[in-house]
């Protein structure tokens, strides 16, 4: 077994589709529109899904915005510099929620940006050992 992919309710697909593609440098999979259940997938990742994890953008046409929730926490994405990453990603409008640096109460360095529609997304730093 794997995990296949992560499912986000989304309430504008074009606004999250340019946050997971330009922003954070995801590509498009994959997209089909469903008429009859008035909804849209579509699946962004580093790589193909036959042997990567992926996410899953559902767009539910007549939803503009969803409730986050207590439930939820983030996504996160290894980088070997998350300090660049949010250089970059601040200078494509994204929203860094909290700036890179040592983790509380540990020595990884993370970083926490945020989605158009508010979720959390954690940039860890990755060990020489751990190159993607």
């Amino acid at each position: 077994m794997r995990i296949l992919h992560t499912m986000l309710r989304v309430g504008e697909l074009e606004r999250s589709l340019d946050f997971y593609t330009n922003v954070l440098g995801m590509q498009l999979l994959r997209r089909k529109d469903y008429p009859a259940g008035r909804f849209t997938l579509a699946f962004v990742g580093y790589g193909d899904e036959s042997s990567q994890a992926v996410i899953e953008l559902t767009h539910n046409w007549d939803t503009d915005a969803y409730e986050i929730g207590t439930g939820y926490g983030h996504i996160a994405l290894g980088m070997e510099n998350i300090y660049a990453a949010c250089d970059a990603i601040r200078a494509k409008g994204g929203k860094i929620s909290r700036e890179p640096g040592p983790m509380k109460h540990g020595t990884t360095e993370i970083a926490f940006v945020e989605d158009p529609d508010g979720y959390k997304i954690e940039l860890i730093q990755l060990k020489n050992s751990e190159k993607i």
